[in-house]
């Protein structure tokens, strides 16, 4: 609360190079308990007299449209308490008519407006431009005025009921989010709320799928014969392990690698496909349950802009569209080498992890084994950075594309810059995961003519265990530091290459318990009163869900496809294993299948064999490939037709295709 004083005191210019106070009279009435803005200014910018004049002509434009100001000042800062009078609000009723309905047996009283669009019609009005030619913005960019916002007030039983960790599990009060930020946020925090909800199943099954591991972890079939794989030697992967290894030594990775790559994996992925599509679809119910109560249905941001802008000044003229094919042209191949930068990124991300390979085995000689592990993880906690840096960028290019394009109206802008951001942070975030996912292992070529990194260091390859343990570690690591992340992108990570993680959604549902109740402690307690603004949907930012989802289909049906063991389980029990004329009670359906995966290379055919560690004592090696005298064998175009039949039953079948619930949504 700015404290009652009776003048406001500014720099005027004399003609002298001194710079007097002097005293201006705010108002000859008394002044309001309540201010609807307030200015800061920075005391020093006064010294400049262009600045006290656009700052005075400003002020003076807005006596004249009916508002008050009061001063108060310290050392440093000036205060200007900014209150719209009473009757400037009557050219808005008709807009907030609706909303603000005069209570029976009061109708002797002047009609008040609700507090919410007091500050969204002050806000219209401080940012339209005025006689002068100056917005309220222009100034605060030109520094005349240090910031401009609304002061928090009334937000006692927010933080009562809301904004505190007691909380974390109550219900939040939407209602009372609407009537102190505006529908906007209250739409917000009522999605966050519903995807919260609903992560609550997708959570169960997921730590069920992953605990159903934990009792195999044992039992599982390969994973003994791997343990007990003395006399099998794999060959060296990379130029940091130059020596054969025992498949034995894989014990324990296999059986992690069960933990999250069995058969419960699959139906986990089905499972959240329809997740994604049954939650956006009850979501469109829900919000048209929450927009109806708010009476919104016939609104109209565009419209409303327009009006607005309408009454405020009577030779209001709406922006035209202007289309330019030239802009559009500039626009797309600013967004095409932003996106091939992105992509130019998850390369440099490879080369790391293969200079590092180097760098590790030869700088660490103590990791040994554990070198590829190292890899990995670190690997992730630089994409984990990329991001991070790279979301800056991207929001700062997003918003130079909307700027340039010139949208018509705020809610073009707004969708403009969503559909911009989201395609740009699509490729920051998920560049590395395709890599690892589809790419990684497989480009690497095979034992005695490997595939160099200009010509001098050996791509990377998977785990021994398999490619689900390097993007298993990928997607642990960034899930477990999701937490600087946005919800919608979270939303991406929970869904895409889930079957990769099934613990996604058990971390997403912590993050999201925390993430509530941090977002309202900030917005009440630690920033600004944010400036309310009406709304009826979440914009744009529905069809990125629906992307999201579409995409989450394709990704978990790959994943399962071509980088799980999934298939060539499946394939090897019904058509080589032991159970292939029907099953077998003595004998496990998958023995011989370690042995079957793996191809055979003989030690002789190394172009160096001598530099080899122990290379006198092994005659072959194995690898993982469907490999037979220099060529693919039989079973590798045999398990990829199983591989691509199977990827296109999951992206047609039910669950990958819209139930046509969301018809349903709007009454």
């Amino acid at each position: 609360m700015l404290p009652n004083k009776p003048s406001l005191r500014i720099l005027v210019p004399t003609e002298g190079e001194s710079l007097p106070l002097m005293d201006v009279n705010a108002c000859e009435t008394e002044a309001p308990e309540l201010w609807d803005y307030v200015f800061v200014v920075d005391r020093r910018t006064q010294r400049n007299p262009g600045q006290v004049q656009r700052q005075r002509r400003f002020l003076e434009e807005l006596e004249n449209q009916g508002f008050r100001y009061k001063a108060a000042e310290d050392q440093e800062k000036q205060f200007l308490g900014i209150r719209a009078d009473n009757s400037l609000f009557d050219r808005y009723r008709r807009l907030t008519e609706p909303e603000d309905t005069v209570p029976r047996g009061e109708l002797s009283r002047p009609p008040s407006i609700q507090a919410t669009n007091r500050i969204r019609i002050v806000n219209f009005v401080l940012n339209s431009k005025t006689a002068v030619g100056d917005t309220l913005q222009d100034l605060v960019k030109d520094r005349v005025f240090e910031a401009g916002f609304p002061l928090h007030e009334g937000e006692v039983h927010l933080k009562k009921t809301w904004a505190r960790w007691r909380s974390m599990f109550q219900r939040q009060p939407i209602s009372d989010i609407r009537d102190y930020f505006g529908e906007k946020v209250a739409l917000y925090f009522a999605w966050l709320g519903w995807y919260t909800y609903m992560l609550v199943p997708a959570a169960v099954v997921g730590l069920i799928v992953f605990l159903s591991g934990f009792s195999q972890f044992e039992a599982s079939q390969i994973s003994k014969e791997i343990c007990k794989a003395h006399d099998i030697y794999m060959c060296p992967r990379g130029d940091h392990n130059r020596r054969f290894q025992r498949l034995s030594d894989t014990c324990a990775y296999a059986k992690l690698t069960h933990l999250f790559d069995n058969e419960g994996t699959v139906l986990f992925a089905i499972f959240m496909a329809l997740w994604a599509t049954v939650f956006l679809e009850l979501w469109k119910r829900e919000r048209a349950r929450v927009v109806l109560q708010w009476e919104l249905y016939g609104w109209d941001e565009d419209q409303e802009e327009m009006a607005l802008g309408l009454i405020t000044c009577p030779d209001y003229q709406p922006r035209l569209h202007q289309h330019s094919y030239l802009r559009s042209a500039v626009i797309l191949l600013l967004s095409l080498l932003m996106i091939c930068l992105m992509i130019g990124m998850a390369h440099v991300l490879v080369v790391y992890r293969v200079l590092a390979a180097a760098l590790f085995s030869s700088a660490l000689p103590f990791l040994g084994e554990q070198v590829t592990t190292a890899v990995v993880v670190s690997g992730a906690l630089v994409h984990y950075v990329t991001v991070i840096l790279m979301t800056k960028i991207n929001k700062y290019v997003a918003l130079k594309l909307c700027d340039f394009e010139k949208p018509r109206t705020f809610s073009e802008r707004e969708s403009k810059f969503t559909v911009k951001f989201f395609t740009l942070q699509f490729f920051a975030h998920f560049s590395s995961l395709i890599y690892v996912a589809f790419i990684l292992g497989r480009i690497n070529g095979h034992p005695g003519k490997s595939v160099r990194l200009a010509g001098l260091w050996k791509l990377e390859e998977c785990h021994l265990s398999g490619c689900m343990m390097d993007l298993f570690v990928q997607m642990a690591v960034i899930m477990g530091l999701k937490q600087t992340l946005s919800n919608l992108i979270q939303y991406g990570f929970t869904t895409i290459f889930v079957a990769a993680f099934p613990l996604a959604p058990l971390l997403a549902l912590f993050s999201n318990l925390v993430e509530i109740r941090l977002d309202a402690i900030k917005m009440v307690r630690l920033q600004r009163r944010l400036v309310p603004r009406k709304a009826k949907d979440i914009g744009a930012w529905l069809h990125v869900l629906e992307i999201i989802g579409v995409l989450a289909v394709i990704a978990n049906g790959m994943v399962i496809a071509f980088t799980s063991e999934f298939i060539p389980r499946t394939v090897y029990k019904h058509r080589y294993g032991p159970c292939r004329r029907g099953a077998q009670s003595e004998v496990d359906c998958f023995t011989g299948y370690v042995n079957h995966s793996l191809s055979v290379f003989y030690t002789k055919d190394f172009q160096d064999p001598a530099k080899i560690e122990g290379w006198e004592n092994v005659t072959e090696c194995r690898y993982r490939d469907y490999f037979s005298d220099s060529n693919f064998s039989e079973q590798h175009w045999f398990l990829l037709a199983i591989r691509l039949a199977f990827l296109i039953l999951f992206e047609v079948s039910p669950h990958g295709r819209d139930p046509g619930v969301g018809q349903l949504s709007d009454p």
